[in-house]
């Protein structure tokens, strides 16, 4: 029998076996492997290996898995929210009393009222707002969550997530593909290569962007504070921003699975692939590198992000504002405009701009 023939042979042949097939090659390679492993080698890691061994049936478990999931998660944004609201007051504080002191100085030495309104009222407000709201979360959420990724409780999590994803007709490593979309979406669609059926990767990659990524959180935190938790008593402030955010985030995952599963019987249908997950072990966090990750690469590359947008909005703002058409201005006007789709929105009219301003001297 030739090669062809061969590889076609064993090409009809696969198509006809179970998905469960694979996993039993998988299993009978491991068990001959621990066999001669217990044969031949000798460890004294054995106690530790047993003790991520109970940890693992625990935090693995069909039962208990996604609530310690869903328990750690709130936990990082309850702590989140709490501590941030205390550190963005004293930033608040500091950087408007900055404001306070340079529009004075402005003042002083006779500067023009638009450059001191444009310059302070405008670039600085925005910018001291953006990082007195956005830099006390992400200084809190990120190395927390570094700090799982560095323990090695995120593959878990991937686990406790392979049958859901299952159900839905997708890969079982688009949960490995998701965990990483938690920290970034861009990595969590790379991290799609190591699905080998191109169906089933595309799913990925079109789904990943419902997982909010890090980046999203403070935003979310912010707007979860602002909109939601401010509604509720200052004591139940941050429990209420945290379970917003939390539903968020399971409203992203909800979207995940039913895009997933559309997908899978509409216009990319095809069976689930089987998938084997080996667990790595649990790692000692390196404390330089989780501080060096979440703050370096992390906390300064969004915040100064969130800066460069910032300046200008604050700038545009400013000029909107301090331009008069008859008895309003240009930002009122543009407000007024857009209140019907506002109020679409479950969003109210302010009538306070928010930004001071002054008109030209006599």
């Amino acid at each position: 029998m030739e090669a062809n023939e061969i590889l076609a042979k064993a090409e009809s042949l696969r198509n006809g076996l179970s998905t469960g097939f694979r996993d039993e090659i998988v299993k009978s390679l491991y068990t001959e492997a621990e066999t001669i492993a217990k044969r031949a080698v000798k460890s004294i890691s054995d106690k530790k290996y047993d003790f991520d061994q109970k940890i693992d049936r625990l935090v693995t478990s069909p039962y208990a898995g996604l609530p310690i999931m869903l328990l750690l998660l709130s936990l990082i944004i309850w702590l989140t929210v709490s501590g941030a609201n205390v550190v963005s007051g004293w930033i608040a504080v500091v950087l408007f009393g900055i404001g306070d002191y340079g529009r004075a100085l402005f003042n002083q030495i006779g500067a023009p009222w638009w450059l001191t309104g444009f310059l302070w009222d405008g670039v600085y407000l925005g910018l001291a707002w953006v990082v007195s709201v956005m830099l006390p979360p992400m200084m809190i959420f990120f190395p927390a969550f570094t700090f799982l990724e560095d323990l090695g409780y995120l593959p878990r999590v991937a686990f406790n997530m392979d049958w859901l994803f299952k159900k839905t007709g997708a890969h079982g490593k688009q949960s490995l593909t998701m965990a990483m979309g938690f920290g970034c979406n861009a990595a969590g669609v790379i991290a799609t290569r190591v699905i080998d059926s191109p169906r089933e990767r595309l799913i990925a990659i079109l789904t990943n962007n419902f997982v909010p990524c890090n980046g999203r959180f403070p935003t979310l935190i912010m707007l979860a504070t602002v909109f939601v938790a401010a509604s509720f008593p200052p004591a139940l402030t941050s429990f209420i921003a945290a379970g917003t955010v939390v539903g968020v985030v399971l409203i992203g995952v909800m979207f995940t699975f039913l895009a997933s599963w559309i997908l899978s019987k509409t216009v990319l249908k095809g069976e689930a692939s089987a998938f084997t997950l080996e667990l790595p072990p649990y790692r000692r966090p390196n404390v330089s590198r989780i501080l060096y990750t979440s703050i370096i690469d992390r906390t300064i590359f969004v915040l100064w992000r969130a800066m460069q947008t910032a300046a200008p909005a604050g700038a545009l703002i400013w000029v909107l504002a301090n331009i008069h058409l008859g008895d309003s201005n240009l930002a009122r006007m543009i407000a007024d405009w857009l209140n019907p789709f506002g109020l679409l929105l479950g969003l109210g009219w302010s009538h306070s701009s928010g930004v001071h301003h002054r008109h030209p001297r006599k």
